[in-house]
């Protein structure tokens, strides 16, 4: 009896001791599951991308946060959830925003347009160095390319404006107004009447530009270029790291519409043709989507002086993409000096549209800087490719205004001419 009172103990030590250890191996397994458990999703589903026009510092709303790998976590618990893509398509948006602004040395937290031109300076030229090399890792990718090049002279125009605001004296500004004052003094009153208005307001008020003036105009400048970056950005990050499968999340997440849809299938299809489709369409959202409506803001803003700065850049702009006209050559001032039949016109050098509007906006890019762009890399692909590569801060020290601006004033002044009515 003794020895089966001392088996049965035993025998219930034993079973004691095995149900501590298995409480005690649920008990490990568990800290570990709780310690791992993924993000919570709420915080990154359905955000309204308040910034998502780029007015403000970070990424497309405050509620993300800028750590790739905190974004990079919650993706991947937002794809493994089963959750609906649409419900996290600001999270995917601003995942490869972040990585972009990596791969570009971009500080999105400092990112700020508001803070002027000074602040943001070395963004300026990262944001252009940035489309640079993506174009040079996939040459396809017509649009970067395209947006590479034409920033030289949109970032030399930012260098210019500073300067110009922070000595008030603007070489620039004031010697171009100044200028076309002159130049329209010897016109017959009833000929400048038909110039272009922006021409007139240029050289009235021009020379009474001031750096308050130029301030506001960098800062909208800056918007619409963070702008620019945060919409056309992620998506080609996307394609860079996973190809069509990259661009195919974007389109489930409801972040593609059809044009730019369009534009990506044009660049699947792996020919020159769809490469030059996809450049127009890719410009056409950056042009007529994504700031169309902060440029009309701009040349509307700030009383007369949104249309002088504008016109102003687009008497000095010009793209450096090789072939392509300056807008002055483009689309010049032509004015008859009387009877449009049988009087001699007026040719200026000077453009005859303001950049700021939409569709005189839209005709130069596509029928000029598009396919200048596409005549470069498709007819000279070796010259391209060495242009492209030119580090981004030598090629715009040549597009500074205040360097051409001697050349600039020649070409504005001396080749006024006036043209024979056609022989009847």
């Amino acid at each position: 009896m003794v020895v089966v009172g001392h088996v049965g103990g035993f025998r219930r030590n034993r079973i004691r001791t095995m149900l501590c250890l298995v409480i005690c191996a649920v008990c490990a397994f568990a800290v570990p599951t709780t310690a791992t458990a993924g993000p919570d999703l709420s915080a990154y589903l359905d955000v309204a991308e308040a910034n998502r026009d780029g007015t403000a510092a970070g990424g497309v709303d405050p509620a993300l946060p800028l750590d790739r790998a905190t974004l990079e976590s919650a993706l991947g618990a937002a794809r493994a959830s089963g959750v609906e893509l649409r419900r996290y398509a600001s999270l995917l948006r601003q995942y490869w925003l972040v990585v972009g602004a990596e791969n570009a040395h971009i500080d999105l937290a400092a990112w700020d347009p508001p803070r002027g031109l000074a602040a943001n300076l070395e963004t300026v030229n990262d944001v252009y160095v940035n489309y640079l090399r993506l174009t040079n890792k996939h040459p396809e990718l017509y649009w970067s390319g395209m947006a590479g090049l034409a920033g030289v002279s949109f970032a030399a125009g930012f260098y210019d404006l500073g300067d110009a605001s922070a000595i008030f004296s603007v070489p620039g500004v004031h010697q171009l107004g100044s200028a076309a004052a002159d130049l329209i003094r010897g016109v017959p009153p009833e000929v400048v009447g038909r110039f272009p208005e922006d021409l007139r307001l240029l050289a009235t008020e021009g020379p009474r530009v001031t750096s308050a003036d130029l301030d506001w105009y960098i800062g909208r400048l800056l918007v619409m270029q963070k702008h620019i970056f945060m919409d056309m950005v992620p998506m080609h990050e996307a394609y860079s790291a996973l190809g069509r499968e990259g661009i195919d999340e974007f389109a489930r997440a409801g972040l593609l519409d059809d044009n730019i849809a369009r534009a990506w299938q044009s660049i699947f299809d792996g020919t020159r043709q769809g490469n030059a489709d996809a450049l127009v369409r890719m410009a056409s959202r950056e042009q007529n989507q994504i700031i169309a409506d902060q440029w009309d803001a701009t040349s509307g803003g700030r009383g007369v002086m949104g249309r002088v700065m504008t016109y102003l850049t687009t008497v000095a702009g010009k793209p450096a993409v090789p072939g392509t006209r300056a807008p002055g050559v483009y689309a010049p001032i032509d004015e008859p000096l009387g009877d449009p039949v049988v009087s001699p016109r007026l040719h200026a050098p000077l453009p005859d549209f303001n950049w700021a509007d939409r569709q005189p906006r839209w005709r130069y890019i596509s029928e000029d800087l598009a396919p200048s762009y596409t005549r470069m890399v498709e007819e000279n692909p070796d010259k391209a490719a060495a242009l492209l590569r030119i580090p981004f801060a030598d090629q715009m020290a040549g597009g500074r205004l205040v360097p051409r601006l001697p050349d600039l004033l020649h070409d504005l002044t001396s080749t006024w001419e006036l043209v024979p009515a056609p022989a009847r």
